[in-house]
C-alpha cells in the first residue's frame, strides 16, 4: 500500500510537471496512448477503492462523487458497473488494464447481463470502433433483446421534454421520443437546417451550423419551414430472414434507420398517415423497396402516366366501359387502410366518378373501417 502511494504521488508530480512543447510530435502521440490507459487503470482501481470504502462505511454515493468530481448519478453508475464486472470476466481484465474505459466497461456489462455471450464480440468492438461504435452495438444488443410491443409500450411511457436556464441564461432542454416519431422530427429538422445553413453560407455567414439549427427549430416549431427534401419521413426495415430465425414470434423484425425496434403495428399505422419507405430484406438480399403514404414519387408518377408498357400511349380509368385520358386520379387499388402500398401494382387510374363508386364498394367490403363517405 505504502508503495503503491509513493508511486501516485510520483506520477501526479511527473503528470504535472510534463510540458507538451518539449516533445515531438511521434513522442507525444506514444505519451498520449499510454496515459489514457494509464488514467483509464486508474480510474478503475479509484471505484473499486472508492467500493471498498462504502462497503466499510466510510463514505457514501455523494462523497464518492465529490473525491470523483462527478454527479452522485454517474458515481452510482460507476459503483454499479464495478460490482457487476464479476459476471464479466473478460472485461474485468481489460479494465483493470486500462485497456477500456469504466464507461466502456458499463456498455458491456449491460448488454452481457441483456445477452449472454455478447462481452465478447463487444470488447472487439470497443477496442476497434471506439466508444461510439460500442454504444451503438450494445444498444442493438440489448433493444434486441426485448418483444418489441413492450419496447415500445415502454418508450412510450418513458417519451419527456424537459427544459431549465443554464449558466449562460441560455433556456435549454432535452427530449425523448419514441423512434418512428423522433426519427421523423429530427430527419425535418436537418432538412431544414441543411437548407437554412446553406443560405447563410451564401449570404456571407460563418456562423456554425449548430446556431442555425437553433433557427430552423424555431422555425418549425412556429409551422414555418418546407421540412422535408424529397425524402421520406421514415425509413423502415422488415428483416424476414430474422422472423424465419422466430426473433419475434414469428412476426417481421422491424426497425426505423437511425432509431431502433418497433412493433410491425407501428409501420401499419404509419403508413396511413406519413409518407415512409420500408425495405424487406431476406437476410442480406434486399427483397422489395415500397413506399407508404399518399405521397407519390415523381419518378413513379411519370411511370404511371406513361401508361400500358407495352404501348406507352398514356394512362387511361381502369374501369370496364370508361375511356377517360383526363382529370384522373391515382387511386390504391388495395386501399392504404387496408394496409396497400405506394407502389406500380396497386395504383390505378380511375376517374372522380368511378374513384367515388370504387371507394364506396370497398367500404362495403370492410375495408376503409369508418371513414367519411365519398363526396
Amino acid at each position: 500500500m505504502a508503495r503503491l502511494w509513493e508511486l501516485l504521488v510520483e506520477v501526479r508530480d511527473a503528470a504535472a510537471r510534463f510540458e507538451a512543447d518539449r516533445w515531438t510530435g511521434d513522442d507525444c502521440a506514444r505519451l498520449t496512448e499510454e496515459l489514457a490507459r494509464a488514467a483509464n487503470a486508474c480510474t478503475a482501481a479509484s471505484v473499486r477503492a472508492a467500493a471498498r470504502a462504502v462497503e466499510c462505511g466510510r463514505g457514501d454515493v455523494e462523497w464518492v462523487a465529490r473525491t470523483a468530481g462527478a454527479t452522485p448519478a454517474q458515481a452510482r453508475e460507476s459503483l454499479v458497473t464495478t460490482r457487476a464486472l464479476s459476471a464479466c470476466p473478460a472485461t474485468s481484465e481489460a479494465v483493470v488494464s486500462g485497456a477500456v474505459s469504466m464507461s466502456q466497461a458499463r456498455e458491456i456489462v449491460r448488454a452481457e447481463a441483456a445477452v449472454s455471450g455478447s462481452e465478447g464480440g463487444l470488447l472487439e468492438v470497443a477496442q476497434t470502433r471506439g466508444m461510439a461504435g460500442l454504444r451503438e452495438e450494445a444498444r442493438r444488443v440489448v433493444l434486441g433483446s426485448i418483444d418489441r410491443d413492450e419496447l415500445h409500450r415502454r418508450q412510450r411511457a418513458a417519451r419527456s421534454v424537459r427544459h431549465w436556464v443554464d449558466g449562460e441564461g441560455m433556456v435549454a432542454g432535452q427530449f425523448r421520443l419514441p423512434p418512428e416519431v423522433g426519427v421523423r422530427f429530427v430527419n425535418r429538422l436537418d432538412v431544414e437546417t441543411d437548407r437554412m445553413h446553406r443560405a447563410a453560407r451564401r449570404a456571407g455567414s460563418v456562423e456554425p451550423r449548430e446556431a442555425h439549427a437553433a433557427d430552423a427549430f424555431l422555425k418549425m416549431t412556429k409551422g414555418g419551414g418546407k421540412g422535408r427534401a424529397g425524402r421520406a419521413d421514415v425509413v423502415y426495415v422488415c428483416d424476414l430472414h430474422a422472423a424465419v430465425r422466430g426473433h419475434t414470434h414469428g412476426d417481421e423484425v422491424c426497425h426505423v434507420i437511425g432509431g431502433g425496434p418497433v412493433p410491425v403495428s407501428v409501420v401499419r399505422a404509419a403508413a396511413v398517415n406519413a409518407f415512409v419507405k420500408v425495405v424487406v430484406r431476406d437476410g442480406t438480399k434486399v427483397d422489395t423497396i415500397v413506399h407508404y403514404g399518399r405521397h407519390i414519387p415523381a419518378l413513379l408518377r411519370t411511370v404511371l402516366e406513361l401508361g400500358d408498357p407495352e404501348r406507352l400511349d398514356g394512362a387511361v380509368c381502369v374501369e370496364d366501359g370508361c375511356d377517360r385520358r383526363y382529370d384522373l386520379e391515382w387511386d390504391h387499388d388495395d386501399p392504404m387502410a387496408n394496409h396497400g402500398v405506394t407502389s406500380y401494382e396497386n395504383l390505378k387510374a380511375r376517374c372522380k366518378p368511378d374513384h367515388w363508386a370504387k371507394t364506396e364498394r370497398d367500404r362495403r367490403a370492410g375495408k376503409l373501417g369508418a371513414g367519411r363517405a365519398p363526396p
